[in-house]
């Protein structure tokens, strides 16, 4: 068993994103804590729990009502309730870091330094660092100081979310559940806050490979395990990646 630190978004995270490596680190038997920027639970965006969202690139509805009624039986029961805040947690408590994505990780993930150090400690401890969508940009912001301030992820192979499924239309961050103490952010944004695939072309260098494959689909997700790493595409993704994480845990061998 690993004790595992989840990292999570309080602007608005996708569900599954969470609920997928949550549930599957879960059943694998595996300690989990969640992590978020203001110890609040981290609450779905809208359109992550709309039965009708359509894809706009996959072309397909992307929250199956078993999701949805996985994800609300969570949320009721409290089970992502009461977050240590990301000032006070600690690598050192636990063998993983996973960071999950949803649009708004980029506000209060991606470029967070306090995410930024708890990465780099894994790192640097040799643990297992899992990333999920938009938050492959955290390991791209963190820098490895005894390796020229190269980001710790340069010459590895990843993940990005495609610049192919970017937009530049109105973005807004609204969740379900809010309450008095955790409301819908009121913020606009026109679409993704910065273009991911190419900032982690970028981090990883000429050595490095990035995979954005823009057709990528439920039946073709995309996750890549390059060790320490363990990042997948996007919601699509999100299965494989939590199932992948387990692979890595219960065998750690070889990137592949």
């Amino acid at each position: 068993m690993s004790k595992i630190l989840v990292a999570a978004s309080n602007y608005g995270l996708w569900a599954e994103e969470l609920q997928a490596p949550w549930d599957a680190l879960k059943n694998a038997g595996h300690d989990l804590t969640l992590t978020t920027y203001l110890g609040k639970t981290p609450l779905p965006g809208k359109i992550s729990m709309d039965p009708e969202f359509v894809d706009p690139m996959q072309k397909i509805r992307m929250n199956p009502p078993a999701l949805l009624n996985r994800v609300n039986e969570i949320l009721d029961t409290g089970e992502w309730d009461h977050p240590v805040k990301f000032s006070d947690a600690r690598m050192s408590d636990h063998d993983v870091l996973v960071i999950v994505g949803g649009a708004g990780s980029a506000l209060d993930v991606a470029g967070n330094m306090l995410v930024h150090s708890l990465v780099l400690e894994a790192y640097k401890s040799g643990k297992t660092i899992g990333a999920l969508c938009y938050a492959v940009a955290a390991l791209a912001f963190t820098r490895d100081p005894d390796n020229g301030m190269k980001s710790v992820i340069h010459g590895k192979q990843v993940t990005a979310h495609p610049h192919a499924w970017d937009f530049t239309g109105d973005l807004e961050y609204e969740v379900v559940r809010a309450v008095p103490g955790n409301p819908d952010i009121r913020l606009k944004t026109s679409g993704f806050v910065f273009p991911l695939q190419y900032m982690v072309e970028d981090a990883v260098g000429p050595k490095g490979k990035v995979h954005s494959p823009a057709d990528a689909s439920r039946e073709k997700p995309c996750v890549v395990w390059d060790a320490p790493f363990v990042t997948g595409l996007s919601v699509e993704s999100a299965v494989l990646f939590g199932d992948k994480l387990v692979e890595v845990l219960g065998d750690p061998g070889q990137s592949r």
